[in-house]
């Protein structure tokens, strides 16, 4: 239901990725959602979408609802669900989804320690979204984070590749 809704109505999207990760599903769970006060979600600030929990996603009505909430958005946290990220290419959503998590992962480690998180103002926010360059496709579309993770895979593991 998930998946292809964003195949079937956005254009561009041809990769989707959708995950349930314990720091991503905490930050959805959270009525606040994702705080703009880290190196990562300041790159992606302005940049997600939230869309209501409405049970297990299995019912084709709540397509329509879903691509609403998403809106123009590449990133959508499911609230009480997980993550979603699309890109016109594997990397591209991939480096937006390993931001995302990343985001949410700093955020879950700062809610664990004692004391205030410091805030970021408008303008820092601002800055960091518009020249974080890694999502531009003029500067590889995320191709050198999905690289670097591929070569971490390959170090450890690289039987996948058979």
């Amino acid at each position: 239901v998930i998946h292809s809704a964003v195949h079937a109505n956005v254009p561009n999207a041809h990769c989707v990725m959708h995950t349930h990760t314990t720091a991503g599903m905490a930050v959805a769970c959270k009525a606040d959602g994702l705080d703009w006060n880290n190196f990562y979600s300041a790159q992606i600030y302005n940049q997600v979408a939230y869309h209501d929990f409405e049970g297990i996603t299995v019912n084709p009505e709540e397509q329509d609802r879903l691509l609403a909430s998403l809106g123009d958005k590449r990133l959508l946290i499911l609230r009480n669900h997980g993550l979603l990220a699309w890109g016109e290419t594997i990397p591209e959503a991939l480096v937006r989804l390993w931001t995302l998590q990343r985001s949410c992962e700093i955020q879950h480690a700062a809610e664990t320690l004692p004391g205030r998180s410091i805030e970021l103002s408008e303008e820092v926010r601002q800055q960091c979204a518009r020249v974080s360059l890694q999502f531009d496709p003029k500067y590889g579309g995320g191709r050198d984070v999905f690289e670097a993770l591929r070569r971490t895979v390959d170090a450890k593991d690289p039987s996948y590749r058979s």
